[in-house]
């Protein structure tokens, strides 16, 4: 069995971080721990998760991975789980590309030949959504997300809304799905009317129409109105997912791979899901490591229903020329044809990381940092 030798971190524009492990033999695998705006916590995780971990057999994935859960006492969490996510993509990797095989296919092999995709429109505060969505269009796009409303206060005037289903019959109207992304910034006497107001367009589904730390408002909520409810970015592990699932108030589950544990955590909350007959669209505005993992699973998962990814997104634009496909060597491995991307079929990930880009860029970025809202009155907005 071959040893763990380093375990590296590498942070890129526009906000990603990225994790390299190599073993005694030279062979390598790349993993993405990403938890937006939390960067040097992260860090510091891995600081610490490389020393223990140095001398381990990188074959040994689960024991890595439970080793790292149980034996730490405190668990769960963002930091730990995104810091634990980025080495056990990276494993993963590393055993594909010693076998000769793509991840998928120690997953149990493949259940479908090519993945549904989404991306966004807009930003923060989407403006000119049709052209955008034309836009994605022409990329091969047939469904978007976009977020539901700008910031907005906790009762705030119901005329604030309406920009929200004048912005969905746009994009509708375009031939595209749309998703509409709450993004945990309304409060519940908001919420509900919101959630009322779409309705009658179809939404393809809600995303976090409240904060995951109100499971009670997210079930009230999800008997009122018949648009699938969707969330799970911000819910870390299985334990987490465990009482949405009892409760039965969400219909999409979106657990992000880089912030739940890794393709390990993923796969099995998968399977959970299945069991409540939950469908799984995993959550991916990052970078193409996360995606890329993601995507292994998507192939081996019966109840997936549709991929994020970030092409084009508005944080990748702002941020200048980086984007998904710019630290891979073959970018045509993430091209959206006809609404789908097809199967990678490469070992380990399936993409070829470009480590001389990432090394290059890593040497001058700083830690991305969220924005900040705040209302007329000077007090703070959710993000």
């Amino acid at each position: 069995m071959v040893k763990i030798k380093s375990i590296e971190y590498f942070r890129v524009l526009p906000r990603w971080l990225f994790v390299k492990i190599t073993d005694e033999e030279g062979q390598y695998g790349w993993g993405e721990s990403t938890l937006e705006g939390h960067t040097e916590g992260i860090e510091g995780t891995l600081d610490s998760l490389s020393k223990r971990f140095q001398g381990y057999e990188a074959d040994d994935i689960e024991h890595i991975w439970q080793t790292a859960w149980r034996l730490g006492f405190y668990r769960g969490g963002p930091v730990f789980m995104s810091a634990l996510a980025g080495v056990d993509i990276a494993l993963w990797d590393l055993k594909g590309r010693r076998l000769g095989v793509p991840i998928h296919q120690l997953l149990g092999g493949k259940v479908r030949h090519k993945i549904s995709v989404y991306s966004w429109i807009g930003g923060d505060r989407p403006a000119d959504v049709e052209a955008a969505g034309k836009e994605r269009l022409a990329q091969g796009f047939k469904a978007i997300k976009m977020n539901a409303t700008e910031d907005i206060n906790w009762l705030d005037s119901p005329s604030v809304l309406d920009s929200s289903v004048e912005r969905l019959k746009t994009v509708k109207a375009l031939g595209l799905d749309a998703a509409l992304d709450f993004h945990g910034r309304l409060h519940k006497p908001m919420a509900k009317q919101l959630a009322k107001a779409l309705e009658p367009h179809r939404p393809l589904f809600l995303e976090e129409p409240l904060l995951s730390e109100h499971p009670e408002a997210i079930k009230h909520l999800s008997n009122q109105v018949s648009c699938p409810i969707a969330l799970g970015e911000r819910l870390y592990s299985r334990w987490d997912v465990k009482r949405f699932l009892e409760d039965g108030s969400v219909d999409v589950l979106q657990p992000d791979i880089s912030h739940c544990g890794g393709i390990s955590e993923l796969r099995r909350i998968a399977s959970m899901a299945e069991t409540y007959d939950v469908a799984l669209a995993p959550h991916c505005p990052l970078g193409p490591i996360a995606l890329a993992a993601c995507m292994q699973v998507d192939l081996t998962t019966p109840n997936f229903a549709i991929q994020e990814m970030s092409l084009g997104m508005h944080y990748n634009i702002e941020a200048g020329e980086y984007d998904i496909t710019s630290y891979v060597k073959d970018p045509s491995v993430f091209t959206v044809k006809d609404g789908y991307v097809d199967a990678l079929t490469a070992p380990g990930l399936g993409i070829d990381v470009d480590e001389d880009t990432v090394r290059r860029v890593a040497q001058t970025t700083v830690p991305w940092q969220p924005k900040e809202f705040y209302g007329p009155d000077g007090a703070i907005r959710e993000w």
